[in-house]
Order: structure tokens, then C-alpha cells, then sequence
């Protein structure tokens, strides 16, 4: 499976401490009255102290990318872009696989990660139909089975096919659509709905959301967040 590096961030992270020749070496010492939290003593020792210098310099890469299967994207620069909710939800996603236990992150998991983010405008559309965290979770339970106790999910679980196909549905719509800026939740939660013999569409019918409700989520299909939503 390619992947799709949407963007990548530099963040450089030093740290130095200088500390003088001659100083005190403090220890923490505990009254019997800290234990209940009352306070804490620190008493100077008489040890002396050697002269300590410490440079570090540690550079960190964050990436920001979503997986394809499509590897002429991994290369392209003129693929859209993820919007921060969007990869949030998709992180969200493998966590609430792992916690179910299942080895792999389906639509179902997408479907959940994008509740579990919470704050798109695709989130609050589903919680104002009344499409909650616990129901699609119990939901999922009932429809795949529990996994087998003990087995443990990898830590990122591999997307099934029809997981992947609902990522690269979001970045063709956006491409079709012409439209600048990055690919938002609703994106992602149309593309579960498009995959009509996934676990995510079947558990969204099951609370009601139909073709005339997607439609209606489409018209606001570049806003990741609309403010005082009800």
C-alpha cells in the first residue's frame, strides 16, 4: 500500500541548562504531614556540586499524510491536502479499533473516529440525527462480533479495502469539485455512505441516515466546522 504524504513539518526542539560552579544541592524531604498534602520541605545539603553543562538538540518530523492506493498520489503535488479534523478523526479511527481488538481499521472505525473527534461540522450532523459514539460502537459490536479476547490489534490496524477506497473517494470528490482548500470530515463520512456493503453504511442506515440526509451534509462539504450549529 503507498502513501500519501500530504505535508510535512519541521519542529526543532532545544534545550540547554547552564548551572553555576558553586550552588546548593536541595533535597525533597517529606513531613508526615505531606502525605495528605499539606505541604512539602526542601532542605539544603552539604554535598557539593560539580559545574554542569548540557546542550541538546533534537529535530522532530510530523507527518501529516492519510494512506492510498493509488501510488501516483504519494509523488504529486497537486493532490489536495487533509484537513486537521479530518487526520485527527482518521488517528481516532485505529484507536477505536484497537480498542474493540479487530485487526484492521474498517469504515465502521472511520465512522467512530470522526464521533471521537468531535468537532467537525460532519460530527455534529451525526449527533443532531441522533447518530451517537455509544450507538455506532454497540451497533458494530452487533454486526462484526466481539474479537477474541486475547488478541492484541497492531498499532496501527491496516485499513480494509473498503476503508481505503472511502479515502481515495474523498480525494477524487475533491478533485472533481474544483474547489481549493483541504479535504474536510464531511468528505470522509460521504465516502463511508458511498460504500454501499460497508460496515460503516449499514450501521448509518440503521440510525436513519439515507440518501436525502447525505445530500443535504453535501452542501457543506468545504466547511470542517460551521459555528453555532444546532
Amino acid at each position: 500500500m503507498a502513501t500519501h504524504r500530504i505535508s510535512s513539518l519541521s519542529i526543532a526542539i532545544s534545550a540547554s541548562l547552564c548551572l553555576p560552579s558553586k550552588r546548593r544541592d536541595y533535597r525533597l524531604a517529606l513531613p508526615f504531614t505531606s502525605l495528605y498534602g499539606t505541604r512539602l520541605l526542601l532542605k539544603p545539603s552539604n554535598l557539593s556540586c560539580f559545574v554542569t553543562k548540557h546542550h541538546s538538540s533534537t529535530t522532530a518530523t510530523v507527518s501529516l499524510s492519510l494512506p492510498t492506493a493509488k501510488p501516483e498520489r504519494a509523488t504529486s503535488e497537486k493532490s489536495p491536502i487533509w484537513s486537521a479534523r479530518s487526520i485527527k478523526s482518521f488517528a481516532m479511527a485505529e484507536l477505536e479499533a484497537r480498542k474493540l481488538k479487530y485487526p484492521n481499521t474498517g469504515t465502521e472505525a472511520l465512522l467512530m473516529g470522526i464521533l471521537v473527534e468531535g468537532t467537525s461540522h460532519a460530527a455534529k450532523f451525526l449527533r443532531a440525527n441522533g447518530i451517537t459514539l455509544f450507538k455506532v460502537r454497540e451497533e458494530t459490536v452487533n454486526l462484526l462480533g466481539k474479537s477474541d479476547m486475547y488478541f492484541f490489534s497492531p498499532e496501527h490496524p491496516p485499513l480494509t479495502e473498503q476503508a481505503q477506497k472511502v479515502l481515495d473517494w474523498a480525494v477524487d470528490e475533491k478533485l472533481k469539485s474544483g474547489e481549493s482548500g483541504e479535504i474536510t470530515t464531511t468528505y470522509l463520512l460521504l465516502g463511508i455512505w458511498s460504500e454501499k456493503e460497508s460496515a460503516g453504511h449499514k450501521i448509518l442506515a440503521t440510525f436513519g441516515f439515507n440518501d436525502e440526509k447525505a445530500k443535504e451534509l453535501a452542501k457543506f462539504l468545504n466547511n470542517d466546522i460551521v459555528l453555532n450549529y444546532k
